[in-house]
């Protein structure tokens, strides 16, 4: 991988240089054994350890097929569902695999003993398949998340809704935590210019899911002056529906848990927080039961907050926890947009708050490649910033999930694979300048 990296770093290689790269025979990267799918079985959630589930191991480099890249990966990042694989829930990701290498001689590839994870990458397109036009070698790229076939009419629409639809890195293998990574071309965007490897790796998944959650036309489209409750607002994916809300002139009613947490979205330029910790909100009273009374209190706090409005938008996604609160706070003709529910997937709520007042439950799950490409596009304008707060070696990616899995991290976590350091990458020195201190505002808390 050296000769690879020299050429990365290298201020003067083109096209034809990469072009004319040896590809190695094999790269290192993070991944799960289908022979431990059953490591953790008889634990809680909580007593599942990311550390020893994943590898860091040499892995021979996939066939490209048509329609493919292959990219060597700078820096990556953790997300939750790189937690969900690591701890084998709610199912293997093997089964996707083995569903997914059912469909093509081609997909078979993804069906292995192992698993290369990670949904984001920032880093330097090596080889294209046949029919990639777009893209070429040598091209500084990120990748978002939505692997797609469509070959049925129905994702012509709305690529989403693509019934072989799948989240790279997640249902289908060679993801990007790793030195090199296998994606389809219109899963390529350009990388942005004016942050380092490891911040423009950073936004990917959450980035795009937040947009299409809450500014698309297929989650809550956001207009200016729209109240919107943000659970977990400074979190990986709350950060930067925070972001969106104040860029769109929407007011973010933003919870989060400690003091820490506030302080963050201060800087973001929230004033309307809610610490439910220190206030103490306990929306059940035992695992069966829930308390209206604590929906009320909070519904009364986000009032004081709005001027005695209700929110227009719920942007939901710790599930169980509180989505009975969410459908009562929400506004009469209101929106609960959900995606992903990391407290749980059975979600209840009072249907007498829902359909008396013509309120409305939308689904959203990741982002199609338009909505992807738009969030991406905000990111290289300086519009929207990286959250990252922390940066780890591929070597210590179990460590970084673990962080994760237990709520030890602001904002992204980035984890660097080529990359010989943080720090790399910047193209654009001006427009950092610009922007420093908010791209740094989750590094400086």
């Amino acid at each position: 991988m050296n000769h690879i990296l020299d050429a990365i770093l290298a201020p003067d290689s083109s096209a034809e240089d990469f072009a004319a790269l040896t590809l190695p025979e094999s790269y290192r990267a993070v991944t799960v054994h289908k022979d431990e799918a059953d490591m953790f079985a008889g634990l809680s959630s909580r007593e599942k350890d990311p550390r020893k589930s994943l590898h860091i191991e040499d892995v021979p480099v996939p066939e490209l097929g048509p329609g493919e890249a292959l990219v060597a990966v700078m820096a990556s990042s953790v997300n939750y569902n790189s937690v969900w694989t690591s701890i084998f829930e709610p199912v293997s990701t093997f089964a996707f695999l083995e569903r997914y290498g059912k469909l093509s001689p081609l997909a078979k590839r993804h069906d292995l003993p192992y698993h290369v994870i990670g949904s984001d990458l920032a880093g330097v397109v090596l080889r294209t398949g046949p029919g990639v036009n777009a893209w070429r070698p040598g091209d500084e790229v990120v990748a978002h998340c939505l692997s797609v076939e469509l070959e049925s009419a129905d994702g012509h629409n709305d690529t989403m809704l693509d019934p072989e639809q799948r989240i790279w890195g997640f249902e289908t293998n060679f993801g990007g935590l790793a030195e090199i990574a296998l994606v389809k071309s219109n899963q390529l965007m350009p990388k942005a210019k004016h942050l380092t490897w490891e911040e423009a790796a950073a936004p990917g998944l959450v980035n795009s899911t937040a947009y299409r959650q809450l500014v698309s036309r297929n989650g809550a489209g956001m207009k200016q002056g729209d109240n919107v409750l943000i659970w977990g607002a400074s979190g990986g994916l709350g950060s930067y529906a925070t972001q969106f809300a104040l860029a769109g002139g929407a007011t973010p009613i933003c919870v989060v848990s400690s003091e820490q947490k506030a302080e963050i979205c201060r800087r973001m330029g929230a004033e309307a927080i809610i610490n439910r910790s220190a206030e103490d909100y306990r929306f059940w009273e035992d695992e069966q039961t829930q308390d209206p009374r604590e929906w009320k209190r909070l519904g009364k706090r986000i009032r004081e907050l709005t001027g005695g409005e209700d929110v227009d938008i719920v942007f939901e996604h710790p599930g169980r926890e509180t989505f009975g609160a969410s459908v009562y706070v929400t506004r009469k003709g209101g929106t609960i947009v959900t995606c992903a529910s990391t407290s749980g997937y059975r979600h209840e709520y009072d249907n007498r708050y829902l359909w008396m007042s013509l309120k409305s439950i939308v689904g959203s799950h990741f982002a199609n490649y338009r909505e992807a490409w738009e969030a991406n596009r905000l990111v290289a304008k300086g519009k929207i910033h990286p959250t990252l707060s922390k940066t780890y070696t591929l070597a210590e990616t179990g460590q970084a999930a673990y962080d994760v899995h237990r709520n030890l991290h602001q904002g992204k976590v980035g984890v660097l694979a080529l990359a010989p350091e943080e720090g790399m990458g910047v193209r654009d020195h001006e427009l950092r300048e610009r922007h420093i201190d908010a791209i740094n505002r989750f590094r400086n808390v």
